[in-house]
């Protein structure tokens, strides 16, 4: 038997239609995520409101969590209990506008990380909410040992600098709860994070039958090949279907590690020296959606 397998529940649930009602559920899928062995419990984006951005603002701030309110306290206290560490999320409390925001609790209950999303989707909903401002990696006790594990959220995705800066921090394993279609753009932009890093990624989606989302929560492990043996191999250990239901993927830990210390992605021959116009911005900037930056402000003209 492997005691490096770390199990990832990915909570692939929907909403109900309150707050004390997404709290029940979600703690009745944590305690069968630790049935069925689960290291690790992940929700999917925003689930204190089931991704629900009201357009009123004076409406999502009612809607909004402290970070150490009754919601959150709960899968604290449960994660505890059951000794699985939690990865929670909920629209956050914040001026001017709330945040989109994952904590994580290790399995002994304590805050390990709190993150909330950089790259919101200004282009939509989320033009009404406040981004973050930086990537965390925390080293976190679960039931096979620490873990190093680090957070990004749903279009944080479609940056390479998201994985990579967690990949430069020190990241494993990366959790990544989503509400949208996973196509196959979007599971393979998870791969090749995966990838390109050597660093296993776990999503977690919105099922079928919720607004714009369909299920295909996915685990890619990060070892693309083996050595001594011939071919790649597929890095995709879990792909759930559309349904709802508690799905766990298996990361080997053990082989994870190995692949890192000895194959040439990630950090082994980088040259960051020669990556300057990756921050510098230029005075032809392409694609900057001047009318995106518009909407942003008309969505947000009441605050």
């Amino acid at each position: 038997m492997n005691d490096k397998i770390l199990n990832v529940a990915l909570l692939q649930l929907l909403p109900t239609n309150s707050l004390q009602g997404n709290l029940d559920k979600g703690i009745a899928a944590c305690v069968h995520a630790k049935k069925l062995g689960a290291d690790i419990a992940l929700f999917p984006e925003m689930w204190s409101s089931g991704y629900h951005i009201p357009e009123n603002i004076d409406e999502l701030k009612k809607l909004a969590l402290a970070e150490n309110g009754a919601f959150v306290c709960e899968f604290q206290k449960l994660a505890q209990e059951l000794e699985m560490a939690i990865g929670i999320t909920f629209l956050e409390k914040h001026e001017p506008l709330p945040k989109n925001t994952i904590v994580l609790f290790d399995c002994h209950g304590k805050l390990a990380l709190k993150y909330s999303k950089v790259h919101t989707c200004d282009f939509s909903d989320e033009a009404r909410l406040s981004s973050g401002e930086d990537f965390f990696v925390a080293d976190i006790e679960t039931g096979i040992g620490n873990v190093k594990i680090g957070c990004m959220i749903c279009f944080d995705r479609e940056f390479p600098e998201s994985a990579r800066i967690l990949m430069l921090k020190g990241a494993e394993v990366v959790l990544a709860p989503n509400a949208c279609p996973m196509e196959i753009n979007r599971l393979s932009a998870l791969r090749t994070r995966a990838y390109e890093n050597m660093i296993a990624v776990a999503t977690c989606n919105y099922p079928a039958g919720h607004p714009d989302c369909n299920g295909c929560s996915s685990v890619f492990d990060g070892v693309a090949w083996i050595r001594d043996e011939a071919g790649a191999r597929d890095m995709c250990v879990l792909e759930a279907p559309g349904e709802e239901g508690v799905y766990v993927g298996k990361i080997d830990m053990r082989m994870l590690r190995e692949y890192r210390a000895t194959d040439v992605m990630g950090n082994a021959y980088r040259h960051p020296e020669k990556y300057k116009a990756i921050t510098e911005r230029g005075i032809e900037e392409p694609f900057v959606r001047a009318e995106n930056l518009r909407f942003r402000a008309s969505n947000t003209q009441s605050v």
